[in-house]
């Protein structure tokens, strides 16, 4: 089996998993984060606005924004890095592509915190995306540039020891789920 049908066996396992969690979980799966994201205040940051059955960071990301500039990625096109756009919890959203909302206007920003939604995740940080590399590649361009963490966030259904990873592919710093934080490498 190739790489790339592995990774489709991995994230068609992985969404299924993600469904039932997210069917099965009530509120409150963002306790963990907004700890975490308490001791980045004034840090910039991005989040991202939950489709399908993404875990929603959204009572988090508000929070954050009571304390520094938070924004939400913007796809540009096929092959290029994410921008991101500052969000206030009011700001008027429209449907960007893959049926993300994005806010009505752009005001772009460089983060220095990217709170990264997953299909998959792996406690050594190694994560499984929608396959259209965006992260990565956004990762890779800010990270050449500073300092940038990555925290995924994602339902603890979501763990798999055994994605199938690339040289390519971004490490996660933190992973947070409803019920835990962990941290590559500890």
């Amino acid at each position: 089996m190739s790489l790339q049908e592995r990774k489709s066996a991995a994230r068609k396992a992985a969404f299924l998993r993600r469904k039932d969690a997210f069917d099965n979980h009530g509120p409150g799966a963002a306790g963990k984060l907004s700890e975490v994201l308490a001791g980045y205040r004034g840090v910039p940051m991005s989040g991202f606005l939950a489709i399908r059955t993404e875990i929603n960071p959204l009572p988090a990301m508000a929070e954050a924004a009571a304390h520094g500039l938070v924004g939400v990625p913007v796809i540009q096109g096929a092959g290029l890095p994410l921008k991101f756009a500052k969000w206030e919890p009011e700001c008027p959203l429209v449907e960007g592509p893959f049926g993300a909302q994005i806010p009505e206007t752009f005001d772009f920003f460089e983060p220095e915190l990217l709170i990264v939604p997953l299909v998959a995740f792996t406690r050594t940080g190694g994560r499984l995306g929608y396959g259209g590399g965006f992260y990565d590649r956004t990762l890779e361009l800010l990270r050449s540039k500073r300092p940038t963490l990555a925290i995924g966030f994602a339902f603890a259904a979501q763990e798999d020891p055994d994605i199938p990873l690339e040289p390519t592919d971004q490490p996660l710093d933190l992973i947070v789920t409803e019920s835990e934080v962990i941290e590559p490498g500890r």
